[in-house]
């Protein structure tokens, strides 16, 4: 096992790029001051090598792996604790998943979940239940999806 998640590490440092978009979404995140949580089911050496190699190192406030959970995806667990640890309502958060137990993870915790098809097939997903499934960053049903949040979010402002 340590032999193919060595493998892996070789592979994606020469070979991991970003989703189409994702630079897009992240400076969205970044210009609202929003808090953010990479939570995942790899080991930790993985995790951290991906989040470096993409850049996203300064990006995420915590790092969440399964195996800090009693109970890692497809239960909520993993979800459960980066809110906790960000101090943060599921109601003012939104999760993005490629997996079908990170998508079950998210639903079970009480977010919306966008699902991304660049993994896995539609139909897959689509028994998970994600709440919008995308292509990738740069799907217009995402944006669509963030620019009702903003406006929702600017009228709670101003109400307030």
């Amino acid at each position: 096992m340590e032999d193919k998640e060595a493998m892996f590490r070789r592979l994606a440092l020469e070979n991991l790029p970003p989703i189409k978009g994702l630079y897009k979404l992240t400076k969205w995140i970044d210009d609202r001051g929003l808090k953010r949580a990479a939570v995942t089911n790899a080991p930790k050496p993985n995790a951290e090598l991906m989040i470096s190699k993409l850049g996203l190192k300064d990006f995420f406030d915590v790092v969440i792996l399964g195996s800090d959970c009693e109970r890692a995806k497809p239960y909520p667990d993993p979800y459960l604790k980066a809110l906790e640890v960000l101090k943060v309502s599921k109601d003012h958060t939104f999760v993005c998943e490629d997996s079908v137990s990170g998508i079950k993870a998210g639903v079970a915790a009480g977010m919306p979940v966008v699902g991304l098809t660049t993994r896995n097939p539609e139909s897959v997903l689509m028994e998970a239940n994600p709440t919008i499934l995308i292509k990738d960053y740069e799907d217009p049903k995402l944006w669509e999806a963030l620019e009702e949040l903003d406006k929702r979010i600017g009228s709670s402002k101003t109400s307030a």
